[in-house]
């Protein structure tokens, strides 16, 4: 009995001592312990996403990828699978597991090191949030006292859904329904039982029993679940074997990108992160959309890239993109050709490959993740080599006039007609260009940005040409220069004189002499048609009726900076330098009617759950019955509303309208002649625009104006259409070099782009391209003329009145109260070609 007293005694010391230690340790930790009460209103780290404005998702943005799932959502199996494999006695512990803890602390005594844990569910959440993963015991006693607070705050479905979300499983997926997307491409719900316990396994070691990294750890693994879920009975002996003979099928899933819109994607990250901070933008889930139509997006990559890669090849083909052994030399065999190619990027459409054979008109390839393929002639023919930007090569006659077996290239896959209704695909020899391109699409309503491609390729250069490149405008500068011209009283039937201009400069002591291109000259000529075909000493005559200073400030109604636009005559053949979006932006004052509006590119910003965060609020173009403000046409002010009413009132802000609807409806009217011309061709009077090739589209509600500068270095074609303007911009990113010519090539028939390169050939036919996607289910819309213009029957010659109904006369648009009021006569028609002062030069 004495015995039995001291032991007792003694335990109850050893208890008093033990519960003393523990309370220790706890008034000792209390104060670094977290505030548990924060997993409450935990808001997991998700990854910014940016999306179409229908909802295809463009990129994803932030280091940790997860997809968060309500406790519901969660498989039962999963569920089973975590207790039956991390902590069987999940539902029966108040956050530590006493059995776990005292193997753990005799492996400690044993060992003289932590090297076995003990941690329960509720402990790996406590150390997911709140701690480090070092094994330390004062860090093990802290995460046994926060698993018990966790305990007494959350229900044990909370703690498992925090858990289920929380957890890092490799790759940079947290939480298991990332997991699920990485390693399967699946929604978690949709995964096997098999899959289930995969995923199961990895939170002891999610580096390396991951199925990517190790298929036969991970295996294992798997299988060590599966015999843990039928041992707690969780599953029957047939799911057991049936889930244990399934095999693993793992790769890596990225963000399933729905739609190829990069640069797009790199201007909405660089506003979040410019509006909400670099932490917020990448971890709080939100979702951004913007502008960007995807159909239009789709249609602007193929037509821009397809034009810039047709460009390219015209020029030549400047040979293999790297020599990877030679004639001489052992050639690689397919394992060493494959890892070579693993490590080549793609661009696009543009896939490397390695020449493996070359025999008569075709060459034998192995393509980058498609295995060995044959380029056929039809895909090689184009291949003359390039000389220079001016000069080609003979066309090749053979494959290996061309290529050489040790080659990396390029290929890419053409679509090619067979029969009606049907296509197949080839293999075509292809490079990456050295030139480049821009393409964007705008809704001149409200300035929305429909369509946005920055360059060839983003992974190639992420540089955004279309926002970002500063380029001289060409003739692309005229539209604005002949509304100055209205807007001072000159018409469309206004005569210019088209003959050379010969100006001497003193400072320089030369002669500044604009020439035409071509350089044709045909006398007086009417406004509407120096426009539309792009006389350039008739753009010089108008500049100087409205006066040079006076045509720079009326400029900037547009939004262009009178800073990029010299003060030099030359500013009338597209001295001054712009971005492509400032082009879409200046047309887009055509296009509306007269009103500015501004390029925008994000519609809103959601919440990670749904909560609109921002939405934005263009400026709206009213036409009737509200106060809009306009600009000053002598000042060329805006006269804006009164800031304060609209900062305060729920009123909308209304754009301002620059130039009057009567201005923006004729100058829409010279570009639609750059298109289709006017006269009739059947008795002689017909003629075209430069932009003549866009008659294609068979379409009358279009317009539009060619830009080539100097040398052409930059080519462009800006247009509208119905619902929106379109840019497209083609040239080098060095400013020195020149777009150049080309000759046709012997090997591929009729219908070839060749001589001098200039905005109809070199930008227009993605414009083209893409309008013939855009305006595929858009109906055409009739012509509507604003109030205040009338129609009336000139003369073709002198734009004087007529009463002819022959082919010498027409019908003309005129704002109210300046059409001509003379009628034609002989005599007119003799003096017609020159000035008061007996002079040639009409302006």
């Amino acid at each position: 009995m004495k015995f039995i007293k001291r032991l007792f005694i003694f335990t109850l010391v050893c208890m008093i001592l033990g519960v003393g230690t523990i309370f220790g340790f706890y008034l000792y930790v209390k104060p670094e312990l977290p505030d548990v009460a924060t997993l409450k209103d935990v808001e997991l780290q998700t990854p910014m996403q940016v999306f179409s404005q229908d909802g295809k998702l463009i990129s994803q943005f932030g280091e940790k990828r997860r997809i968060p799932v309500s406790y519901d959502e969660i498989p039962q199996h999963l569920i089973e699978a975590l207790i039956a494999t991390e902590d069987s006695r999940f539902y029966d512990h108040p956050g530590i597991d006493p059995i776990g803890i005292t193997r753990a602390a005799i492996v400690v005594a044993m060992s003289g090191s932590a090297k076995q844990g003990a941690s329960t569910i509720t402990q790996q959440l406590a150390r997911n949030f709140f701690l480090s993963n070092e094994k330390k015991i004062m860090r093990k006693i802290k995460e046994i006292f926060i698993a018990i607070h966790i305990e007494q705050l959350l229900t044990k479905q909370e703690i498992m859904e925090l858990y289920v979300n929380k957890i890092f499983l490799g790759y940079r997926s947290y939480g298991f329904g990332a997991a699920a997307r990485v390693y399967f491409g699946k929604d978690l719900q949709d995964l096997t039982l098999s899959e289930q316990a995969t995923l199961a396994g990895m939170p002891k070691a999610p580096s390396t029993m991951n199925p990517i990294y190790s298929l036969e750890r991970a295996t294992h693994r798997r299988n060590v679940v599966l015999k843990r879920m039928l041992d707690e009975k969780y599953i029957t002996e047939e799911e057991y074997q049936q889930a244990r003979d399934e095999e693993i099928v793992s790769r890596y899933h990225g963000a399933e990108i729905e739609l190829n819109a990069p640069y797009v994607a790199e201007l909405a990250r660089a506003w979040m992160v410019s509006r909400y901070g670099h932490e917020a933008a990448y971890t709080s889930g939100m979702n951004i959309y913007t502008t960007v139509d995807s159909k239009l997006q789709e249609a602007a990559n193929k037509s821009a890239i397809n034009n810039l890669i047709a460009y390219d090849e015209r020029h030549g083909y400047r040979g293999a993109e790297k020599v990877l052994w030679k004639k001489d030399q052992p050639a690689f065999d397919q394992e060493q050709i494959e890892k070579t190619l693993r490590k080549v990027p793609t661009y696009g459409e543009l896939i490397p490959a390695v020449v493996t054979q070359v025999e008569g008109k075709q060459a034998t390839v192995v393509v980058k993740s498609n295995g060995t393929q044959t380029l056929g002639w039809d895909g090689i023919k184009w291949a003359r080599k390039f000389r220079n930007d001016d000069r080609q090569g003979a066309a090749p006659k053979k494959a290996s006039d061309v290529l050489a077996v040790g080659e990396q290239v390029w290929v890419r896959q053409i679509e090619t007609p067979v029969e009606k209704e049907e296509s197949t695909f080839a293999w075509h020899l292809s490079q990456v260009p050295n030139a480049n391109t821009a393409f964007t699409a705008m809704n001149p309503e409200n300035g929305a940005v429909l369509a946005l491609v920055g360059g060839f390729n983003f992974v190639h250069n992420k540089f955004n040409r279309a926002t970002q490149s500063v380029r001289q405008v060409g003739s692309s500068i005229k539209p604005f220069i002949y509304s100055a011209a209205i807007d001072k009283g000159l018409t469309l039937a206004t005569l210019i004189n088209d003959a050379p201009v010969n100006q001497w400069d003193k400072s320089q002591g030369t002669a500044w002499r604009p020439k035409n291109s071509p350089p044709t000259y045909v006398g007086p000529t009417r406004l509407r048609i120096g426009l539309a075909q792009s006389k350039n000493v008739m753009a010089v005559r108008v500049l100087r009726e409205v006066g040079l200073d006076e045509t720079r400030e009326y400029l900037t109604r547009f939004g262009f900076n009178i800073d990029q636009l010299p003060r030099s005559e030359t500013i009338a053949l597209g001295a001054g330098s712009l971005t492509p979006i400032k082009m879409a932006q200046g047309y887009s004052v055509f296009a509306n009617g007269g009103y500015y509006v501004e390029p925008f590119y994000i519609s809103k910003v959601e919440g990670p759950f749904g909560d609109v965060e921002f939405e934005a609020t263009p400026k709206t173009i009213c036409r009737k019955g509200c106060d809009t403000p306009v600009v000053n046409a002598e000042k060329n002010e805006f006269q804006e509303q009164d800031v304060e009413v609209a900062e305060t009132s729920d009123q909308p802000q209304y754009a301002p309208q620059v130039i009057s609807e009567q201005t923006a409806f004729l100058v829409r009217e010279m570009m639609y002649s750059n298109i289709w011309g006017g006269g009739n061709w059947r008795d002689g009077t017909g003629w075209n625009g430069t932009g003549w090739r866009a008659q294609k589209l068979e379409r009358r509600d279009i317009g539009g104006k060619t830009g080539t500068t100097n040398d052409s270095k930059d080519a462009w074609y800006n247009g509208y259409a119905p619902g929106m303007v379109a840019v497209a911009w083609v040239g080098f990113d060095d400013h020195n070099r020149k777009l150049g010519r080309t000759t046709p090539n012997s090997n591929l028939g009729n219908g070839q782009t060749s001589g001098a390169e200039a905005g109809a050939k070199t930008a227009q036919p993605a414009w083209v391209d893409f309008m013939h996607d855009a305006l595929k289910d858009t109906m055409p819309q009739a012509k509507v003329i604003p109030p205040g213009i009338v129609r009336v029957r000139i003369d073709r010659d002198t734009g004087l009145l007529t009463n002819k109904f022959d082919s010498t006369s027409m019908f003309e648009y005129f704002e109210e109260g300046t059409e001509p009021t003379e009628y034609v006569s002989n005599e007119s028609i003799d003096s017609i070609y020159t000035s008061e002062d007996g002079s040639e030069d009409l302006f």
